[in-house]
């Protein structure tokens, strides 16, 4: 089954221009042919060509006009032989032309199948693997860009440098170990405990990354709370640029919790438009306060509204104690028709700087998108070429190895036997493998290509 040759169609599904087929495996080209009229026979072609012609069926009937790209092994993206076969857009000429190559011997390709092989193929590395889905899921310009170099190794480079450096210390170790009543002079204990810190140190320097990688990967959780009608919903279209919450004059328009992802110099913003939060009797509306807590409670990120027009009451002010805590900004809105300023109210309550805004005429809003952009350092993010590790599994394994290591510089502090601490330097080494792939189960591959779609 591991040679079987694999067939997807590899663009979305749906009306467009064109749709791409691919085929790869040991009788792509074989099987292509079979289905192709054209000038060449595709098995005499050179790699990396295109050709003109049509699919058929087995009556010799056209199935549709097309384009063929022969990619001979192992200058393909599978390591393998591979056929792409370019076809109009739509779902009919699509798999039309898909059933017929699986008529002719090949096999419906599974979710990432295409990219296991890439990986099984020794072409990428596990976690260049796991880059391919984050382009193609990425929602900025900067989750694609860190994707990007991961999908060309920037990430493997460190993780294999820390990596080989432990091999060698866990070689020497061994010896130790071996020829316990040999003089040698290869490591000492004093050595083991430096270059095992010195790993550690490095490893959680990847591991301080991982807070931006968040913010990269999945955006930032913005709940905007306050009482009804201070201008939540205004502000979340005019950040989202166009109308996706009703506003209104009547207190209570919104009553659940409307989401839209806006787009700040690269970084999403979650916003989270709420329902005013006060005291109730309407059992909708109380069921939207209720969620709007919640909200705050699963948030990264806070903005809470005032209005200018009036003093905070006891239920803002309560709002803004619970908020305390969390990262946030305080925005007074309506300075339009606010007839005074309460910042220095606002300042003693809160020991922060708010910033005073109107919606309606944008006045102040720039302040806003500033002040967002410096809590969350979103300039030095745009700007940043480093290594920034944005998956959980890797962060998982990471912090497993700098465990082992601090457990190796324990043991060697406590005096302990050298294959003690070689137990625990072992187990770093192989929880660094499980990034790249180096070291890895049948499960965690499973896992990861799980999530792929059939054709990439």
């Amino acid at each position: 089954m591991e040679n079987r040759t694999i067939a997807a169609i590899s663009t979305p599904i749906g009306v467009g221009g064109i749709a791409v087929i691919r085929l790869s495996g040991d009788r792509a080209i074989e099987i292509a042919d079979k289905a192709f009229v054209g000038k060449d026979k595709l098995c005499e072609v050179d790699t990396h060509t295109v050709h003109y012609g049509h699919i058929v069926d087995n009556a010799s009937k056209k199935i549709d006009e097309v384009l063929v790209t022969v990619m001979r092994a192992p200058r393909s993206y599978t390591c393998e032989d591979v056929v792409e076969i370019s076809t109009h857009g739509g779902l009919v000429s699509s798999k039309g032309v898909l059933k017929r190559l699986i008529e002719l011997g090949a096999y419906h390709a599974e979710a990432g199948e295409f990219t296991k092989r890439a990986f099984l193929n020794g072409r990428i590395d596990l976690s260049q693997a796991e880059a391919v889905i984050d382009i193609i899921n990425s929602r900025t310009t900067l989750a694609r860009d860190n994707a990007l170099l991961q999908s060309e190794g920037s990430l493997s480079e460190r993780i294999n440098s820390i990596r080989d450096r432990l091999l060698k210390l866990a070689a020497s170790m061994q010896v130790i170990i071996d020829y316990p009543d040999e003089e040698l002079e290869d490591v000492t204990c004093e050595d083991i405990k430096v270059r095992a810190n010195e790993a550690e140190k490095d490893i959680d320097a990847l591991i301080m990354t991982s807070e931006n990688g968040k913010i990269i990967k999945e955006g930032i959780k913005t709940a905007i709370v306050g009482k009804p009608n201070v201008g939540k919903s205004s502000l979340l279209n005019f950040l989202a640029k166009e109308e996706r919450a009703i506003v209104t004059d009547i207190a209570g328009t919104t009553r659940d919790v409307i989401e839209e992802s806006v787009n700040v110099d690269g970084v999403m913003l979650v916003l989270s438009d709420t329902a005013g939060i006060r005291e109730t009797d309407d059992t909708v509306e109380k069921i939207g306060v209720e969620k709007s807590i919640k909200s705050i409670e699963n948030s990264d990120f806070v903005i809470v509204m005032l209005d200018s027009t009036t003093k905070p009451d006891d239920e803002e002010i309560k709002l803004l104690e619970k908020t305390k805590n969390k990262k946030r900004i305080v925005v007074i809105n309506k300075t339009d028709i606010g007839e005074g300023s309460i910042v220095e109210e606002i300042k003693k309550i809160t020991d922060c700087e708010p910033i005073e805004i109107s919606v309606k005429t944008g006045e102040g809003t720039q302040k806003l998108i500033d002040k967002i952009k410096k809590l969350y350092n979103i300039g030095e993010l745009s700007q940043s070429d480093g290594v920034i590790v944005t998956n959980m599994r890797h962060i998982s394994a990471l912090t497993n190895a700098k465990d082992a290591l601090k457990r190796v510089q324990d043991s060697i502090e406590c005096g302990m036997p050298s294959d003690i601490a070689s137990i625990d330097l072992n187990l770093a080494i192989e929880a660094l493998g499980e990034i790249t792939g180096a070291v890895v189960s049948d499960d965690i591959v499973s896992a990861v290509f799980h999530d792929f779609c059939v054709g990439k």
